[in-house]
Order: C-alpha cells, then sequence, then structure tokens
C-alpha cells in the first residue's frame, strides 16, 4: 500500500500512516507556493497544479513555455462535496493561515513534498473539519496524490452517505481552440458491460457511471481504477492508488454545458461521533501528453512501487495458442485429437481445451457424454506425445445451484455446494449471492476455499497432466454478508478475491514452471484484484479489430512494453459484428503488428455446417500457413511496445515495437475497406539514415532520413513495416 491502511471501523475508511519528514540533500526541483488569498501553487518540471481554496485541483502539461490543460474548473461542481445525514455539506473554504508544506518520503519516492490544507464548512446543523493532504515526488513529477480527511467538530454524531473527491470539469477548447468542449478521447477502466469500448471518443450526452469492484447489473464488474482524458496536445487522468479492489465509482458525464464532469465517489456508510474522523481512499491527477497508455504505464509503476508484483513471463506465454472453442460447448475428444496434424503443420505446440468438457461448475469433472471414462486424461497424454501443450478452461470460485442454467446447461446443487454451504457468499436477505452467469459463489476470504483451489488446481495440472489455465469469465465476486464469515466488512469477499488466483498461479507455476496461465475478463478491462496473478493477459472476445489494438495496447501498458498478450482469436477479428469487409476474421496484422501472441479456434477436419464460419478452409489455409510464418520469424511479442501514436488524433492509427535495433511499425487505415494513401512518419528513429520494407509482402519501400522520417505509402487495410538502417 502507499499511505493508506485499513481499519477496524470500515474497509473504505483510511488511516493516513504519516512518514517522518527527512532533510533532503539538495534543492528539491519541486516548489510550493501558498499565499494568502491565492491558490496554492505546486510546480515540478513536468507538471503544475493549482489548488483553490475550495479543494479542486487544477492540473497543467509544463512544456517550455506552455501550461496546458484540460482542467476547466466551475466554483459550482469541483472540489470535494460530501453528504451528511441525507443532505449535501458543500462550500468548504480552506484556511489559509494552516496550510503546511513539508518535505516528504514514502514508497513513491525519497524526495517530494507534502501539503497539507485545512478547511472547515458548517450546514444543516453539523460541523465538518475538512483537512485535504497533497504529496507529489520527484520520480513521479506529474502525479499529484492526494486524501481528504472528515472530522465532525461538532457535539452529536452524524451519519457520512456519500463523497465525491477530485471533481474535475473538463474543456477540449482549452488545448484546441475550434474543440467543443466535449470533444475528448477517454479511457474507462470499469468492467461495465461485455463488449463496450474501453476507449470512446465523447459526445453530447455522453454518460458512464464506472462503477468498479462491485457486481454490475450484467454480472460484470472489478476493473481498472482509472479513468483518462485526451485531446492532440494533452490529457489528464484520475484514479485511485490502492492496489485492493474498492468499491467505488468514476462516474463521467457530458452536462448540458457540453462540459465533461469526473469524480471519484464512494458510499462510506459510516457514522462518525464528535471528534471522529473519515478519510477518503487515495486519490491522484495526473497530467500528460499522449493517449491512455501514458497514465496506465504511469498508474502501473506507482503500484509497483508499492509492492505490487508482476509475474516474469516464461518462453511459453509467446507461443501460439490453438484454442477447441471453434466446435463452441459440445467439443469431444474426437474433436480436439483430429486437429493434431494441422496444429504441427502450423508450428503450434499449444492448444486449449474450452468451456463444457465439465459436467458440474464447482465440481469440474469431465461430462460422461463428451469425454467418457478416461478420455480427457488420455487426449492430454496423446498431445505430449506429439509435442503439444494443453490448457484446460474453468471458472475459479463459481459453483452451480440448482433452479438456473447458462446456455443449455441446466443448474443443479453442486456437491461441494451441498456439503459446505457455509462457504457460500450470501447476500444482505441470507440467501447465496450470484455472480458471472448465474453462479454462487465461495466466498475467497475463507482459507478453506483458498484451499479447494489449490487443490483443484493439484487435479488439472499434476493429476491430469493439464499445461496451464485459461480462467474465463472472470469479473469481480458479490459483497459477502454471511454471518458465519465473522467479515470486517461484507466488501471483504471483494478483496480477497485475489488471494484465490494467487494460489492457482503459485500451485500451477510450482508444479510446471513452464505453464501458461490466461486470464479472460470477457468483453472487459481486467480486475485489480487478480491481474498480478496470470502470465498472459488476453484481448478478451474483442468485438473487432479495434478492440484488439487497443486492448493490446492497455495491456502493454498496465503489464510492460514486453508483455504478453494473446491477441484472442483471429477469427474475432473485422470491424464490429456481424464483421465485414476482406479482414473479417482473419486479421493477423491487428495483432503481430502490436507485438501481441497470434490465438485461432478454426475447425479442422469439419464439414459439418455449424462450424462453416471458422472452418479452415482451402485458401484460409495458405494464409494461416503465411501469418504463422510470419509471427515466428519476427517474434514482435517479445519487443518492447513503444508508445510513440495518439489514439484518435495520429491518422492512420499508428504503433510501434522496438526489437533488435530495429523498429516496426503497424500502422491501420481509418476504413479497413478503403485504400488509403499519403505520408506516414516513422517516429522513435536514431539518427541516419533508415531503410523501410514491408515484412507482410516483402516490398521495399525505400529509405528515409530520422531528421525528416516521413515516408510517402499507400495500402489498404494495414501495413506492417520493418525499418533499419
Amino acid at each position: 500500500m502507499l499511505f493508506f491502511i485499513p481499519t477496524r471501523t470500515s474497509p473504505l475508511r483510511w488511516t493516513l500512516a504519516l512518514l517522518a519528514a527527512v532533510p533532503l540533500l539538495a534543492a528539491s526541483p519541486i516548489t510550493v507556493s501558498a499565499k494568502r488569498h491565492a491558490n496554492i501553487v505546486i510546480t515540478t518540471p513536468k507538471a503544475q497544479f493549482e489548488i483553490a481554496a475550495n479543494g479542486s485541483v487544477r492540473g497543467f502539461l509544463v512544456r517550455g513555455k506552455q501550461r496546458l490543460t484540460l482542467d476547466d474548473p466551475a466554483a459550482a461542481d469541483t472540489g470535494d462535496a460530501i453528504k451528511i445525514n441525507g443532505a449535501e455539506v458543500g462550500g468548504f473554504t480552506a484556511d489559509a493561515s494552516g496550510v503546511k508544506v513539508t518535505d516528504a518520503r514514502g514508497p513513491l519516492g525519497a524526495r517530494g513534498k507534502r501539503v497539507v490544507v485545512p478547511g472547515r464548512a458548517e450546514a444543516n446543523g453539523v460541523t465538518v473539519e475538512r483537512t485535504a493532504t497533497f504529496e507529489i515526488y520527484e520520480d513521479f513529477p506529474e502525479l499529484l496524490l492526494s486524501t481528504v480527511t472528515y472530522k465532525n467538530a461538532g457535539s452529536a454524531p452524524f451519519h457520512i452517505d456519500h463523497a465525491a473527491i477530485d471533481r474535475h470539469r473538463l474543456n477540449a477548447a482549452l488545448t484546441d481552440p475550434k474543440a467543443r468542449p466535449y470533444e475528448l478521447w477517454s479511457f474507462h477502466g470499469a468492467s461495465a458491460r461485455q463488449g463496450l469500448d474501453d476507449v470512446a471518443e465523447l459526445s453530447a450526452g455522453f454518460s458512464r457511471p464506472n462503477e468498479m469492484g462491485r457486481i454490475t447489473p450484467h454480472g460484470d464488474g472489478g476493473g481498472v481504477p482509472v479513468v483518462a482524458f485526451w485531446t492532440g496536445h494533452a490529457g489528464m487522468a484520475i484514479g485511485h492508488l490502492e492496489s485492493l479492489p474498492l468499491v467505488l465509482s468514476i462516474p463521467v458525464e457530458v452536462g448540458s454545458d457540453e462540459h465533461p464532469r469526473a469524480a471519484i465517489e464512494v458510499d462510506p456508510n459510516v457514522e462518525l461521533k464528535p471528534g471522529e474522523t473519515y478519510v477518503t481512499p487515495p486519490a491522484f491527477e495526473m497530467v500528460y501528453a499522449g493517449d491512455y497508455y501514458e497514465p496506465l504505464r504511469m498508474y502501473s509503476l506507482a503500484l509497483q512501487r508499492q509492492g505490487w508484483k508482476l509475474p516474469k513471463p516464461t518462453d511459453e506465454d509467446y507461443a501460439v495458442s490453438w484454442c477447441g472453442w471453434g466446435y463452441s460447448f459440445n467439443v469431444t475428444a474426437a474433436d480436439m485429437l483430429g486437429v493434431i496434424p494441422k496444429l504441427k503443420e502450423f508450428q503450434i505446440h499449444w492448444a486449449t481445451l474450452d468451456d463444457r468438457w465439465f459436467d458440474t461448475y464447482g465440481e469440474w469433472d469431465p461430462r460422461p457424454d463428451t469425454f467418457p471414462g478416461r478420455s480427457l486424461q488420455d487426449m492430454v497424454k496423446t498431445y505430449h506425445q506429439n509435442g503439444i501443450k494443453v490448457q484446460v478452461w474453468w471458472i475459479p470460485i463459481g459453483v452451480e445451484i440448482a433452479g438456473r442454467k447458462y446456455s443449455s446447461h441446466q443448474y443443479i446443487d453442486s456437491r461441494v455446494a451441498r456439503e459446505h454451504p457455509d462457504w457460500l457468499i450470501l447476500d444482505q436477505e441470507g440467501k447465496p449471492a450470484l455472480m458471472t452467469r448465474g453462479l454462487a459463489g465461495l466466498c475467497p476470504a475463507l482459507p478453506e476455499v483458498q484451499e479447494y483451489h489449490r487443490q483443484l488446481t493439484e487435479k488439472f495440472i499434476r493429476d491430469w497432466g493439464f499445461d496451464g489455465h485459461k480462467l474465463d469469465n472472470i469479473f469481480t465476486v458479490p459483497a459477502c454478508y454471511n454471518p458465519k464469515h465473522h467479515h470486517k466488512s461484507p466488501s471483504d469477499s471483494i478483496n480477497a478475491m485475489g488471494e484465490v488466483y494467487r494460489v492457482i498461479f503459485d500451485t500451477t507455476r510450482r508444479l510446471k514452471p513452464e505453464s501458461v496461465t490466461q486470464s479472460c475478463p470477457c468483453g472487459t478491462p481486467p480486475n485489480i484484484a487478480w491481474l498480478p496473478y496470470m502470465d498472459q493477459a488476453v484481448t478478451a472476445d474483442p468485438r473487432g479489430s479495434t478492440q484488439v489494438r487497443r486492448r493490446i495496447k492497455m495491456y502493454k501498458a498496465l503489464l510492460g512494453p514486453e508483455a504478453p498478450v494473446y491477441g484472442d482469436h483471429v477469427e474475432l477479428t473485422g470491424e464490429g459484428r456481424p464483421r465485414r469487409g476482406p479482414l473479417a476474421g482473419r486479421d493477423f496484422a491487428s495483432t503481430i503488428g502490436l507485438g501481441g501472441v497470434v490465438g485461432t479456434k478454426f475447425v479442422w477436419p469439419q464439414t459439418d455446417p455449424r462450424y462453416r464460419r471458422v472452418a479452415l478452409t482451402e485458401d484460409k489455409d495458405a494464409d494461416w500457413k503465411k501469418w504463422m510464418e510470419i509471427y515466428h520469424a519476427k517474434m514482435l511479442s517479445r519487443g518492447e511496445f513503444r508508445n510513440l501514436y495518439v489514439q484518435g488524433y495520429d491518422i492512420p492509427e499508428g504503433y510501434a515495437v522496438e526489437k533488435n535495433g530495429k523498429m516496426y511499425y503497424a500502422f491501420f487505415a481509418p476504413d479497413p475497406e478503403q485504400p488509403w494513401k499519403g505520408e506516414i512518419e516513422l517516429r522513435g528513429l536514431g539518427t541516419g539514415r533508415y531503410h523501410a520494407v514491408d515484412y507482410v509482402h516483402n516490398q521495399d519501400l525505400g529509405s528515409v532520413d530520422a531528421a525528416h522520417p516521413r515516408l510517402p505509402v499507400a495500402f489498404a487495410g494495414s501495413l506492417l513495416l520493418e525499418v533499419s538502417h
């Protein structure tokens, strides 16, 4: 954690662990101006933050003599607001005479500044003292941290219903006078609904609640607690910097005045007696140049400074993988074995046994109709004899209870639910709380449940011989009100979710160090709870090529520029549903060009009309073979992703990967069905002249000078380049 530890009274109540200020050896490049009757101004070599009397913060990106901002504060709806006893208390005014500025030292750096701003408000018969604390570090000069402490300064207890902090009103016209206020691009880290675009251009009337941590009405939930905005000139982001999956929201809404608004909102539901305090979660504001990659990368690095550890990938994490999902829910052992000759021909040495190979969620034993007897274990042995490793599909934590169904599968009371009813997550009415696919959940906060998942993992990996996992449909879990669990808070189940995934990952790595554990939050961003406990991310059921590319970029930011990111099945590419155009279902470039890991779910040999769309036809066969050869020859997934192009503003859409002293570029036409012609800029080159080759079509495109790296091109769909001295 950063500076915040949960108290015993509430998981959303925080105590600021003040760190002793230490003398710095040299003058800090961070300065603080705190004068009476003026905004407090914090200045770093890259940013400037102005703190107004009402607590609102306005961030500026500093570029030479320029100060660029998207913040356009309005007194009525910026700063922070708190709802007490059902009524809003606002109008906090800072006490300039009480402002304290000290040196700071903490996990984000040895040199920084802390600014403490006291304030006070009286309304509706209550008196509240507010203390806002800001910190900034030399190692993160574009990132301002903040918490707000509310103290009951009255003589009677009061109840805090709701708090909104880090509120912002934005205006794109501040960096582009021709733009309307809402003409911004944005990233939304909430796992809200499968298929919803994480990256979106704002429009009039745009609105998203961006709920984090909790189960959504669609059965999803979780997410990365970051929301970001940018133009072609500057960007800003807000979020929280706690590694636990806190239950809160970061709503974004374009108002009737055309200005987007964003804030961090929590529902503490706590009562404060006179003299008691409530401290908000650790929030941040970041200013930057570029797109959503920048704040997500900074967010990840800040968490890692606090002890958030990401596993080192294995060589196997970068291997092409075939998945049996082409056969949908009724894949058989014969289907899985029949494809082996084609996998060997394509040099694919990973396969996945996908959904519904099992009889019951929670037990995870083979279906007797599709995998009778020991046919599942024998299938794994046959794969191994052919030099192919196998992953197994399953959903941790979820268990069946009678009365519900998913697809054609009618649920029964699973054995684990019958034998251990005390393990179930219960809702406020004492009934089993439901998660993804309408499954009940085993409470991950219980040591017995964690042990059960260790045993399941050993069954799959040690006893049956599987080499890894495809953990699918994983979002978050419900809050737990089971009185037998003696939770300090119902959110204990949500906060403990990652422990189950840690057990699965650690057990698998112990049994098979070269395993692959893939986690798929179908069609949504990942959950910060389990993100550190996998070694292969996945673009997660993308709805078209654009989502493939944007999600690869997201994961490269969160997990590192060399992280293995599975592009999911290439059959999901194309633009929208139904997919259209010549690249529908075969856009390998969107994965390979960005340094993703190739995946496919083709059906072979197969003449069944049910599988026509994914059948490996003769023309597809040649195409698949060509792209597999390109992937294995270049292995850009082992290269370093370079964020050199801005999503939404650079046309054509561009990406760059650096590997072995060469630069690799991928450009994508605005309309995949229309040829594009013009000049592209090859950013990130060193000095001197470079040679450009279209490595897909083996075409020499000539040379460019790094001082003016512009190249005239014409292409349809995509253009992949290798550029070297």
